[in-house]
């Protein structure tokens, strides 16, 4: 059975999209929560227990600080996070009439977010770790950007633009396999290796490391350690963008 509307009628209306339709999306990202926060806390917090043990053993080594790597296994979780982003869960919204627009919007205000929330706290524990002389052992696992500056809001800005930075590679990784799979992985992994390989070869024989190395060193810090990884925090989303929109799903 059909149901006629007379010529003079108006279609039946669309219901608008809610106002708060951005959060809504960005709620998909609370199924991931283990990735997204109470795993990569976990590994911090181990890798700072086995870190602080050894050093405390060890006692005075002689340096003013021992460095410990342990802070990147945060950002590890946060590009994988990302990349999950865009593998499993961009299907699943699409499923749920989620547009893309909608879905990488949401996800960049998540990634956006979740780098101002560690970067603050990481900031927070440097400081921690500076005045209690590295927690008592010279040990250095959070106070990385003291290395580089005294400014503290550049060593803030560096904490979340790279954190930003890394998202923002995760989200485009992600988007890449979404679009052309594994060879699309596996052409980037070349293309990757090509560029940075050619380069060192490029800069090797043309002798400009101490030129690279001298430009680090007299750029302003400001340039280096924030305006540098913001740019390229918003190269990777654009791009993420550009190859999401074409992206097929199955």
């Amino acid at each position: 059975m059909t149901t006629a509307y007379a010529p003079d009628a108006s279609p039946p209306a669309v219901a608008p999209r809610p106002r708060n339709r951005l959060l809504q999306v960005a709620r998909l990202h609370s199924t991931a929560y283990p990735v997204l926060i109470a795993w990569p806390v976990g590994i911090v917090a181990v890798s700072f227990a086995i870190a602080y043990t050894i050093f405390f053993l060890v006692g005075d080594t002689g340096n003013d600080t021992n460095f410990t790597g342990g802070l990147s296994a945060l950002y590890g979780f946060a590009m994988v996070f990302y990349i999950q982003a865009m593998t499993l869960t961009f299907p699943f919204a699409l499923g749920l009439n989620v547009t893309r627009r909608e879905y990488f919007a949401a996800t960049t205000l998540v990634a956006l977010v979740q780098s101002v929330v560690f970067g603050s706290v990481l900031y927070l524990l440097a400081l921690v770790e500076r005045a209690t002389d590295g927690w008592g052992v010279d040990m250095r696992m959070f106070d990385i950007p003291a290395y580089f500056t005294d400014d503290q809001t550049l060593q803030w800005s560096l904490f979340v633009f790279t954190l930003l930075f890394v998202a923002g590679l995760g989200m485009f990784v992600g988007a890449v396999y979404q679009r052309w799979r594994t060879t699309g992985l596996m052409t980037l992994g070349l293309a990757t290796l090509v560029a940075f390989g050619g380069g060192a070869i490029l800069v090797t024989w043309q002798r400009w490391w101490p030129a690279i190395g001298s430009w680090f060193v007299d750029t302003p810090r400001v340039v280096t350690l924030v305006l540098l990884p913001a740019v390229l925090a918003a190269l990777s989303l654009a791009a993420t963008w550009g190859t999401l929109r074409q992206a097929m799903t199955r």
